[in-house]
């Protein structure tokens, strides 16, 4: 999941060592044709992040399962994602871009069909997975396909219309989604959030099918298959513990389980610089500036999925909002994200990392009005302030921080490091909503009021961002060209 990511023309996708053909013979209507079925493709993945994000306390309580249902709603998606993500765009290299992305959307579409069929929580959960591995096969050939399609004059208009797009939906996305689990079309209820894929993903089906060219794959290209299982394992080996170890009274074997995941990653990168065809360039993780920017990005993007997640909880549970409430509610963060998202890149390439600091510091001042409001808020509208803020400082990091991170690196790497940003973000969604659900489960249930849940949990989103803070003065003082 990507909320208001950074614009594309900006980051080179992963694999950039293996240089796109020039097109030759692709006419202008059959170009943009081929970019209009690559945004919904890019819609269809984000609209079901925040979509499920507004939904998933009215799934939980249809289904059954407690609160690790709503974690594993996200986590069970975000794993696979953020574990298949970085090999996606060399099995795109390796197999032919188009292939892949027909592969992806129509999985993509098929294990939408499969959650709204779910009917227990079990089910589910591993047709998020599914959904998840699909997406994380569809998302990176999009570039890769556009860059193929559009000749070098051309590509700055293609990229340019990703931002507006996808801003959109960030916008639209919560408030869809609690229409559509609130409004109960043909008694489908929340399933409705699943089956609204359906018609984009055949729709993308039908537009790659018809208009992406065929690319040359590269049948010699060597897979890295021992990094890709250790990189899902370790991810899985983190998340895991947090989401299951308190419903289960931290057995013994979830806090080994919580030790194993950050040893299978530091064995990962060891295992980087003994592979022939690694994964992850091995210079990157030995560049400072580049690990701090990970750090950055893994707790940021922590916080903020995790707390759109309990917002959500607080909303529709202790608060008795509708989903379509609750959707309303957590729009002026969205508002928020996407106005000030708009002068970020402007300002990000004046003032470089100086932008991205003092939106970290406006998220925190947000989440103090967040916290200072709970106990007032009898509805969603008390918490307007702080949700406000809090979209705008998000809004000044989201766009620029990978273009900031980028800029610590040598040409010949983006590509590689680019790709390990996308999967260090999904794997922070992951880890944000396991930790953050976490905390406002543990003071809920030992007797806590909801607003001092939501404080509490507020005030742990506060201590990651003043870590964001501390790690970014290792962030390169100016964003990549």
């Amino acid at each position: 999941m990507s909320v208001l990511p950074p614009p594309p023309q900006q980051r080179p996708q992963p694999h950039a060592q293996h240089p796109y053909p020039r097109p030759h013979r692709h006419p202008p209507s059959s170009r943009w044709a081929v970019l209009c079925v690559v945004l919904l493709a890019e819609v269809m993945d984000l609209l079901d992040a925040t979509i499920t994000g507004v939904a998933a306390p009215a799934i939980a309580a249809d289904l059954g399962g407690g609160r690790e249902v709503t974690q594993w709603l996200q986590a069970g998606y975000t794993l696979p994602f953020a574990a298949l993500l970085i090999t996606a765009g060399r099995l795109g290299d390796r197999f032919g871009r188009r292939r892949l992305f027909l592969v992806g959307a129509a999985g993509f579409t098929a294990a939408s069909a499969l959650c709204a069929l779910a009917g227990g929580p079990g089910a589910l959960i591993a047709a998020r997975a599914l959904q998840g591995a699909f997406g994380a096969l569809l998302l990176p050939q999009g570039f890769g396909i556009i860059k193929e399609t559009f000749p070098e004059a051309e590509l700055g208009r293609a990229f340019g219309l990703f931002g507006p797009v996808m801003g959109l939906c960030a916008v639209g996305g919560p408030v869809l989604g609690g229409l559509l689990a609130g409004a109960d079309l043909f008694g489908t209820g929340w399933r409705l959030v699943f089956l609204v894929n359906l018609p984009l993903g055949l729709a993308a089906v039908a537009g790659a099918a018809r208009w992406i060219p065929r690319g040359k794959p590269d049948p010699g290209l060597r897979l890295d298959v021992p990094s890709m299982l250790l990189a899902g394992a370790a991810s899985a080996a983190v998340v895991f513990p947090l989401v299951q170890g308190p419903e289960l009274g931290w057995p013994v074997w979830s806090l080994v389980l919580a030790a194993a995941g950050p040893a299978g990653f530091v064995l990962f990168g060891r295992l980087q610089r003994r592979r022939p065809s690694p994964l992850v360039e091995p210079s990157l993780l030995a560049n400072r500036a580049y690990t701090g920017g990970m750090w950055v990005a893994l707790v940021f993007y922590a916080s903020f999925t995790g707390l759109m997640l309990v917002l959500s909880l607080f909303l529709q549970g202790p608060l008795g909002l509708s989903p379509q409430g609750a959707g309303y509610s957590v729009a002026p963060m969205a508002l928020g994200i996407a106005l000030s998202a708009g002068p970020a890149g402007s300002l990000a390439r004046r003032h470089g990392r100086v932008v991205i600091q003092s939106g970290i510091v406006l998220t925190a001042l947000g989440l103090v009005l967040l916290a200072a409001s709970a106990d007032a808020a009898v509805d969603g509208r008390r918490l307007v302030p702080g949700t406000l803020v809090t979209g705008l400082g998000m809004g000044l990091v989201i766009p620029p921080l990978f273009d900031v991170i980028l800029a610590g690196v040598a040409e010949a790497e983006v590509g590689s490091a680019s790709g390990v940003l996308d999967a260090v973000q999904q794997l922070a969604g992951a880890l944000g909503v396991a930790l953050l659900v976490t905390v406002w489960t543990a003071f809920a249930d030992h007797g806590a009021t909801a607003a001092t849940a939501l404080s509490a949990t507020a005030l742990t989103t506060l201590v990651l961002l003043a870590a964001a803070l501390a790690l970014s003065v290792r962030l390169p003082r100016h964003a990549r060209a």
